[in-house]
């Protein structure tokens, strides 16, 4: 008799919700930063982050946990997978704290990257629990309930931090953490098991090293590049190619492995590849927008954390919509038709947001949301589930991590590229109206506000709002034609009748089912 066949229904039961809890801590803290953003910007209320700063505490996070999602499977598999949950939850637990209470932006950057940490070990160790305990017939209504918390998080996160800053200072949207986590922590330790997987994974400190130390080049290169003068600087140049010289170097270790924990043989599959680019720019659209938005309502309309905090509800509606939509007019129309039109549509309304301005109806705002929304989950459903289908069986966890990885990478680069488009862009244009004021005033929307209340000098709020706005349109336009390339290769993919097979199939293995239509 296997393990499960002895866990009852009811345990499974609180096992579930006891992971459950435990993602949408992960949600919740992915979308709550966006709201304190323009207080954390606030020289007097706030920590007076500059923007550069503020894209470091957002990408970070994404970023450690992007390169550490394969390290909590592998720890996971000899320690027991409760162990490294539990673990995950007193890190993420710890660095709320510490992010709460945080005496500047660095060490809010360090508390920041420290949650990415406990995330990435709570979020597969989760997945490994659930299959675990969960017969076949069972596990995958399991998984989707288990896949609901990321709607309830991004709902929730960005209403409850609004409500939060509204009333309290800004480091309470962390605080909200710590309940969770000591909740998380008496569950996991009275109810779920702590399976161990008989062939243990290696630990991959090689991969590890690479991939985290590439990933921060690369972000800081173009983070930096925009905000300390400039792109024509040797640190910025050397630092982007010393982190596409580790990333390369990061693929090839892992292309030599017999089981690399990141296969790079995956990408022979032109669906899988054509897939998972897709969806990687379509989280780097998400993050970046996400990032520049949450000045336009509260900085450049003025909007209480509360108030914006509910313009975010259309979009998450609409990804919950979406991705039951998506996934049955793919079942009968196929990814190209339905998913590719879903990112066509997308990159539109990127370019919507050139309507944008400081008197835009937010009836308007809010209808572009949510089909930003439903966009988002009629492309990220049905394209996971079809780049995955054309794997084989044995390959699907593998394929998985990839897949999980791609989107948090999407996500680091959204923040760096869009967020450093928005800064350099605005620091440009401002600089005629702050002739003979200190360079600091045009670092950010926020500083030259400061500096304008400060003076008495109204027609500089003014002038910050119209350059911010004209910056916004700019990366908004750049993150159109990004998206509207992952929506042509993801048609062009799709469309086409024979996907290539990879990695090789086996002597006498068929070829997966056409999974453009699923």
């Amino acid at each position: 008799m296997s393990s499960i066949d002895l866990i009852p229904e009811r345990r499974q039961r609180r096992i579930l919700a006891i992971l459950v809890v435990s993602a949408v801590l992960i949600w919740i803290d992915s979308t709550v930063l966006g709201i304190a953003l323009e207080r954390l910007a606030d020289p007097v209320d706030g920590l007076g982050a500059t923007p550069g700063q503020l894209q470091w505490a957002v990408g970070i996070y994404s970023l450690l946990f992007a390169t550490a999602l394969f390290l909590a499977g592998a720890l996971g598999d000899r320690f027991g997978h409760r162990t490294i949950l539990m673990l995950g939850l007193l890190v993420f637990g710890g660095a709320s704290a510490w992010a709460a209470w945080a005496t500047g932006p660095v060490a809010l950057v360090l508390a920041r990257a420290a949650m990415g940490l406990g995330g990435a070990l709570i979020m597969p160790t989760s997945m490994a629990i659930i299959g675990w305990t969960f017969p076949a017939e069972r596990r995958a209504g399991a998984i989707a309930i288990w896949g609901s918390s990321a709607g309830v998080g991004v709902a929730v996160g960005p209403v409850l931090g609004g409500l939060l800053i509204d009333h309290f200072w800004w480091g309470s949207v962390f605080t909200i953490n710590l309940p969770i986590v000591a909740f998380g922590l008496v569950g996991a330790a009275l109810v779920l098991p702590n399976p161990r997987s008989p062939q243990r994974r290696r630990l991959d400190p090689l991969g590890l090293g690479l991939s985290t130390l590439g990933l921060l080049g690369l972000s800081y290169g173009l983070i930096e590049g925009g905000h300390q003068g400039g792109w024509n600087r040797w640190q910025v140049w050397a630092s982007i190619a010393a982190g596409l010289v580790l990333l390369a170097g990061f693929v090839f270790s892992e292309w030599r492995e017999r089981e690399p924990s990141f296969d790079p043989r995956l990408f022979r599959n032109r669906r899988f590849a054509a897939g998972n680019f897709t969806l990687a720019v379509v989280f780097l659209l998400l993050t970046g927008q996400s990032f520049y938005l949450a000045f336009y309502l509260q900085g450049a309309r003025g909007m209480s954390a509360l108030s914006a905090g509910l313009m975010s509800l259309p979009a998450a509606s609409g990804v919950i919509v979406g991705s039951q939509l998506g996934s049955r007019l793919a079942a009968r129309f196929g990814v190209a038709k339905v998913s590719g039109t879903a990112v066509f549509v997308l990159a539109a309304c990127s370019s919507l947001n050139l309507l944008y301005d400081v008197d835009t109806s937010l009836v308007w705002v809010g209808v572009v949301g949510a089909l930003v929304g439903l966009s988002i989950g009629m492309t990220t459903a049905p394209t996971t589930t079809a780049v995955l289908a054309t794997l084989p069986l044995d390959r699907m966890g593998a394929g998985s991590a990839v897949n999980n990885v791609l989107r948090q990478v999407g996500s680091v680069l959204g923040v760096a590229i869009l967020g450093t488009i928005v800064s350099s862009t605005y620091q440009h244009r401002i600089a005629p109206s702050l002739v003979g004021l200190p360079d600091a005033a045009g670092t950010s929307a926020e500083a030259t506000r400061h500096v304008a209340g400060t003076l008495g000098r109204p027609e500089l709020v003014k002038a910050a709002n119209d350059a911010f706005i004209h910056a916004m349109h700019v990366a908004a336009l750049v993150g159109a034609g990004i998206v509207l390339v992952g929506a042509v290769v993801l048609v062009l993919a799709f469309r086409m009748p024979t996907p290539s097979q990879s990695p090789a199939p086996r002597p006498g293995e068929r070829e997966p089912a056409d999974a453009g239509r699923l």
